[in-house]
């Protein structure tokens, strides 16, 4: 907070601010409010704060992807990693993830791990051979016509389960028996379906044949850009069209039996593709630029996907959503959305006019990690949600976000795998980063009068952890010299210094606080004094 200025009989004046209130890189900018900032933190408000040390957990070479389940994994070098470990082959470039049960999800590979067997796979299965015969068989233990395929010495158990829904395709002899089923039983070498599933041989069509030519079954996903697990299933989107898997079966997308568990497809009507997708509220929740859809229902006979034209997530920042604070939070074409369910608001204001893109965010429970481009450059921003400021951390390019054991991670564009925030225990082979250096610029200093005045003084009660130190700044203006205030403050307990600056007078001028190391600032005492209105030349005392 600012206290009222005192002032005495020699025209000196002092204000004091003990509460420090986050970035504001905008012009209007006020007394007390910070302009430019880097590795500060608002964990310790209303106190101006450096951000504790980051910890480097691993380093990839050819990183995919971050995520967790009961444990870190990533995407590097072609492969799957689960704590560390290496379990299966993937295709490089950057991947989606979700989890459902003990299966952890891979996108665009359609890949899973399953984190309780250990088992490594394709959520697809194909197979592909001769001499495929098409028959009579038995359905419940009960003689059934046309219903079963044989192929001799194969065991359909490694391909396809009681429940999934196949395709056959190649079929020459009957071509009618290319079609999409669900099998219904596997007997050893014979999938079995309903009754007359299948045109057989004969004038009755009852007698069995066997295709001459190579005939493929196929259990397929559809391709998905993004996903994620909303009540027991996998949902996605691609182009226009929004998917979900069989309840609590990842493998099966296109089971279509008429039942509560039934998988579920949807087209939109809106222009553009979708952009980003996420579980919020408990509720599957798709976003195009100029659209949020939201899907209501507990089964596929009544879901109801509800759109509503409004500003909805970037193209190329769908990794930007994440829940902070109960609060989805997420980069539009205009700046950082915040959705609790109704109309989108936008929070970012106070970030500047630069368009944020190629945007990806993490959540550790009440703060919000942004880390966007910004023209040329990157920023990693924080957002709190319980005293709505936002701080810059530095110019951290993530590609990935992750919370595990209590710490939220990061994967930088260099493959590095970072701790951020307020964090637990670090794992035991991380190494924590050197002293971080940081740096608080104010804005434009005015003192509510437009006739000139100069900074005489500041008191200032701060506290550095040993191994850090701060130094003083201030600027007459805007004439980009910066003027060091009295000597560095290295390690020292909560206390006052006093740190003189050089006389001089202007319309306006800025403090700015630099330092290595954590370090900590109770308040600030500006000791001022007044000058005259006359409207001298630029630089003029």
């Amino acid at each position: 907070m600012k206290l009222p200025a005192m002032i005495s009989e020699n025209g000196m004046s002092a204000a004091t601010q003990t509460a420090f209130v986050g970035l504001n890189h905008t012009p209007g900018a006020g007394d007390g409010e910070l302009y430019e900032m880097e590795n500060l933190t608002g964990a310790y408000y209303p106190l101006l704060a450096s951000r504790p040390p980051r910890w480097k957990v691993a380093t990839l070479t050819q990183p995919g992807g971050l995520f967790a389940r009961e444990g870190l994994c990533w995407v590097d070098q072609g492969g799957f990693w689960y704590q560390g470990e290496r379990k299966g082959d993937v295709s490089p470039g950057d991947k989606a993830f979700a989890s459902l049960g003990a299966n952890i999800l891979i996108f665009p590979d359609k890949a899973y791990y399953n984190t309780q067997t250990g088992t490594f796979g394709s959520l697809e299965s194909t197979w592909t051979g001769t001499g495929l015969s098409f028959q009579n068989g038995t359905l419940y233990e009960q003689e059934a016509q046309a219903n079963t395929i044989q192929a001799e010495g194969v065991n359909w158990a490694d391909y396809f389960r009681k429940g999934d829904a196949i395709t056959i395709s190649g079929c020459a002899t009957h071509p009618e028996n290319d079609k999409s089923l669900i099998i219904r039983d596997i007997q050893e070498d014979k999938l079995v379906f309903y009754e007359y599933s299948f045109a057989l041989d004969g004038e009755k069509g009852d007698e069995a044949y066997t295709e001459p030519g190579a005939v493929t079954i196929a259990r397929t996903v559809p391709d998905l850009d993004f996903v994620c697990e909303n009540e027991n299933r996998v949902w996605g989107c691609k182009g226009n069209t929004i998917y979900c898997s069989k309840l609590g079966d990842p493998f099966n997308f296109n089971v279509f039996d008429g039942l509560a568990t039934d998988a579920y497809a949807v087209d939109t009507g809106s222009a553009g593709n979708f952009t980003g997708c996420i579980s919020y509220l408990g509720y599957p929740i798709f976003f195009k630029e100029d659209h949020i859809y939201k899907v209501y229902g507990t089964m596929p006979s009544n879901f109801q996907v509800m759109g509503t034209e409004t500003l909805g997530v970037a193209e190329g920042c769908g990794k930007s959503l994440a829940a902070a604070g109960e609060v989805l939070f997420y980069v539009s074409r205009v700046g950082v959305m915040a959705y609790s369910g109704g109309i989108p608001q936008c929070v970012s204001r106070n970030l500047g006019q630069q368009r944020l893109g190629q945007a990806c965010a993490g959540a550790d429970g009440l703060r919000y990690y942004l880390s966007a481009q910004e023209g040329e450059g990157w920023s990693l921003y924080v957002y709190d949600t319980q005293t709505k400021l936002w701080h810059r951390e530095d110019a951290t390019r993530a590609t990935h976000f992750a919370v595990s054991g209590g710490n939220l991670y990061l994967l930088n564009h260099l493959g590095e795998i970072w701790t951020v925030g307020q964090g637990t225990n670090p794992p035991e082979e991380a190494q924590q980063e050197e002293a971080v250096a940081w740096r608080a610029e104010f804005a434009d200093f005015t003192d509510g009068s437009p006739d000139k005045k100069g900074l005489f003084r500041l008191h200032i009660r701060v506290e550095v952890e040993e191994g850090g130190q701060m130094q003083a700044w201030a600027q007459v203006d805007s004439d980009g010299e910066w003027l060091p205030m009295g000597q560095p403050i290295g390690p020292t307990t909560k206390r006052s210094f006093q740190l003189p600056m050089v006389i001089r007078r202007g319309d306006h001028y800025r403090l700015k606080l630099t330092g290595t190391g954590q370090c900590r600032i109770y308040s600030i005492t500006r000791e001022r004094y007044g000058g005259s209105a006359y409207n001298a030349t630029p630089g003029r005392q």
